[in-house]
């Protein structure tokens, strides 16, 4: 099971914070830093200084890290045009070395739409350029050097693109697709994705989203092994007194918390992560909630990622 660091800037955070937390988790042992792509915070947080962009902030990671994969859970594709996105992602591929995961998906949040003036179209046409965005990265990043890309469809068209740059992996970077939709979500996991996250959902729903991710994949044909992963909100301590120490500091419930992410004693974690590794996930994308408590960073690794 590899364990992934995954943060909100969204709700105060600089690019020094998130550097900080990047260069810890690299340091000890965690197999990824990945961050969400929101413009607007969430819930009672004041969400200054305010939002940072997700690809210029692991740009900057890419070249003040050295092993740690970098991505983003998840990008909103109503955010970028397909050629511009996959322009800016090869490059962050290409500072890191090829250490780059791409997370995309329908963008959901409307308040940060109307903030920033970025179009909010319907949940239907929004599964429409995703489907489309996701046709262009990749037939973009799998065309052969020297030759040119062309694509029309109904939300985009390209025209004799040159399919520059080239990320460091061949094909492109690995592709995550998540959500627990019935039937629009598991498609496209089946046709594009490289792993299938379920977010913040119990062991039930999320073997359940599981089935039919596998279903859909053996109905397309597809031969290609998935990656299956999970994300869970993480607040851990030694102690009871630990754990309500940290979950007071995020504004949560102990007792929610630990109904509906990975909350309690290192013992805690490392049995309920065992339950998600029963239902096929390889991978778990830690929530960190507090930026500051590298503390926390370090009993999560001391403690639990060396016994799952």
């Amino acid at each position: 099971m590899r364990l992934r660091i995954f943060t909100e800037p969204q709700q105060g955070a600089t690019y020094e914070t998130q550097l900080a937390v990047a260069k810890a988790a690299e340091d000890l042992g965690f197999d990824a830093y990945f961050r969400s792509d929101h413009y607007v915070k969430m819930g009672d947080v004041t969400g200054e200084p305010g939002p940072t962009d997700s690809w210029i902030t692991l740009g900057a990671l890419a070249r003040e890290t050295s092993r740690i994969r970098l991505g983003t859970l998840v990008t909103a594709a109503t955010f970028r045009h397909p050629g511009p996105l996959a322009i800016s992602v090869a490059q962050v591929d290409q500072m890191s070395g090829g250490r780059v995961d791409l997370g995309l998906g329908t963008g959901w949040f409307e308040v940060e739409h109307a903030a920033y003036g970025i179009p909010f179209p319907s949940l239907g046409e929004r599964f429409a350029r995703l489907e489309e965005q996701l046709e262009i990265l990749t037939g973009l990043w799998g065309t052969p050097d020297g030759e040119t890309y062309s694509f029309s469809g109904e939300h985009y068209t390209l025209t004799e693109s040159p399919a520059l740059p080239k990320p460091a992996r061949p094909g492109g970077p690995p592709i995550i697709i998540g959500g627990t939709g019935a039937k629009r979500t598991p498609r496209l996991a089946a046709r594009f994705a490289d792993e299938y996250n379920v977010p913040f959902q119990q062991p039930e729903a999320t073997a359940a989203a599981y089935d039919r991710v596998r279903a859909a994949s053996t109905e397309a044909g597809r031969t290609k092994p998935l990656v299956f992963s999970v994300a869970q909100v993480v607040c851990c301590g030694r102690d009871e007194a630990e754990v309500a120490r940290r979950a007071a500091a995020i504004g949560r419930d102990v007792s929610e918390l630990r109904t509906n992410g990975l909350t309690g004693t290192p013992g805690e974690l490392v049995d309920k992560i065992g339950r998600f590794a029963e239902l096929g996930a390889e991978r778990v994308y830690l929530q960190v909630l507090d930026l500051q408590d590298l503390e926390h960073l370090e009993l999560l690794a001391a403690e639990v990622m060396s016994k799952v």
